[in-house]
């Protein structure tokens, strides 16, 4: 009975040690792509480079999946960062009902305005309604960018296609980073 005890407290920990190593890379991989989408929209147009900078900061979602027929949906895993750094992990899910057919994939960024924008994003439920229009990232469009209820929206087609004229709202969900 000795011997069945360890094996599965030695069971158990070999699973703990493999799930925390693969949330660990998981969280690795996100920080990658991040960085990388960051540099797609910084060369797809250089003036988003001072909103990088500048803005309080900023959500990063390296990779939305979306698709539908008629009832559609979007999903992404993101990081906030705040300072240049990273401050939180985010998710951000979408359900749309419309004319809309296929299925694309994308990154976006989600610029805010104020240091109170941010806060407000990191304290509630955050939904981005149909009026929060977003950009497609080009060179030039960061410069006629406006903030419009705190925030100003890019995104970079990264394939697919998706033809849709949809209602819904992106809900997103922040994780802080355990310090």
């Amino acid at each position: 009975m000795n011997i069945t005890l360890k094996r599965i407290v030695g069971a158990g920990l070999l699973v703990g040690l493999l799930t925390a190593t693969a949330s660990m890379r998981a969280a690795e991989d996100l920080e990658a792509k991040a960085k990388e989408a960051i540099a797609n929209f910084k060369q797809a147009d250089a003036g988003l480079a001072k909103l990088f900078e500048k803005s309080a900061g900023y959500l990063v979602l390296p990779g939305v999946g979306e698709g539908g027929f008629i009832i559609g949906g979007q999903h992404g895993d993101g990081l906030l960062y705040e300072n240049q750094k990273v401050t939180g992990k985010v998710s951000m899910t979408e359900v749309s009902v419309g004319a809309q057919a296929g299925g694309a994939k994308f990154a976006e960024v989600i610029f805010f305005e104020t240091k109170e924008d941010l806060a407000a994003f990191k304290n509630t439920k955050c939904e981005l309604s149909a009026g929060a229009k977003g950009s497609i990232a080009a060179s030039g469009a960061a410069e006629n960018a406006k903030y419009e209820e705190g925030v100003s929206v890019f995104t970079l087609p990264l394939g697919g296609a998706m033809v849709a004229a949809k209602v819904g709202g992106q809900k997103f969900k922040f994780e802080p980073l355990k310090k």
